[in-house]
């Protein structure tokens, strides 16, 4: 019995310990879930408008400029960017992602060699999860979490262009999590290239924009198109950023939940456990004393 006694208190004094430990951890990822919440929430609007923008002079410019950002082509080869995270403990956050990826494969590109279907790891977890598999893979920027900011995404982006304009890839598909509040992360696979023209509302009537250009078209268009597409990637990563820190919070924060509960039936054992121990020794005591009497 006294043994029983040790082994639910050896269990008592780990549940609390690992308790403090998710707690501490779910005030971590709130405190940075604020920054990136702030950071994504003020990034967004711009970004959006922008990339509805760069579909506008996509289709507004038709045959008259070419844009060889969104020029369609047969898909021969194909990247697939997995946004996932550095660090794990937020639920299936980063399995979630995986599980897309391969979804997406099967789905659209199963006909492809896996030779020809690449993936660009962002964040470390989401390689751990698929680094056994035969497809192709990229980790040069795996590491791009540890230092958020727009130059160190622009090269991640720029080597994303230039394999698509080279032709090692005719289509670029990117798969994050956006995000919605800290306890909601939507799961997205947008098409990154070639750049996608507006699909007209069925029934409303098509308008072409008509956009009045200074400097001249071809400039504006040569230098903007590569500057909205880092502006849209940049959005990726602060997305998935703070829907990490929103999941990580969350799953702590059940953690803690089901440590108090874990808690309080260990305590109920322990007490249990003790009553029956000196339940057992006073009728030990009880049968001694009646032993010495007779």
């Amino acid at each position: 019995m006294a043994g029983k006694l040790k082994e639910v208190r050896i269990r008592i004094a780990s549940v609390a310990s690992t308790q403090q430990i998710t707690k501490a951890m779910k005030m971590v990822s709130a405190a940075k879930l604020r920054r990136a919440q702030e950071a994504i929430l003020q990034m967004r609007p711009y970004a959006l408008k922008m990339g509805e923008l760069l579909s506008n002079i996509a289709e507004a410019a038709g045959d008259d400029v070419k844009i060889d950002f969104a020029k369609s082509r047969e898909v021969k080869s194909v990247l697939l960017v997995a946004v996932a995270s550095d660090k794990g403990l937020c639920g299936a956050f980063n399995a979630n992602v995986i599980k897309q990826i391969k979804a997406t494969i099967e789905a659209k590109y199963s006909h492809l060699p896996k030779a020809n279907v690449k993936v660009l790891f962002i964040g470390k977890k989401g390689y751990d999860v698929m680094k056994r598999s035969t497809y192709t893979m990229n980790t040069d920027f795996m590491d791009l979490f540890t230092r958020i900011n727009f130059t160190n995404v622009s090269r991640a982006t720029s080597y994303i262009k230039e394999g698509f304009l080279k032709g090692e890839f005719d289509e670029v598909m990117v798969v994050y999590n956006k995000f919605k509040n800290a306890g909601t992360q939507i799961l997205e696979t947008e098409q990154f290239l070639p750049i996608k023209k507006l699909v007209p509302t069925p029934g409303a009537k098509k308008v072409k924009a008509d956009y009045i250009y200074d400097p001249e078209k071809e400039q504006m268009i040569t230098e903007l198109v590569p500057r909205i597409l880092n502006t849209t990637f940049y959005r990726y990563i602060l997305d998935s950023n703070a829907s990490e820190h929103g999941a990580r919070m969350t799953a702590m924060d059940k953690a803690s939940e089901n440590a108090s509960e874990l808690l309080k039936d260990l305590k109920v054992s322990y007490n249990r456990a003790r009553q029956a121990a000196i339940t057992t020794e006073l009728t030990e005591i009880v049968s001694g004393a009646a032993a010495l009497q007779g």
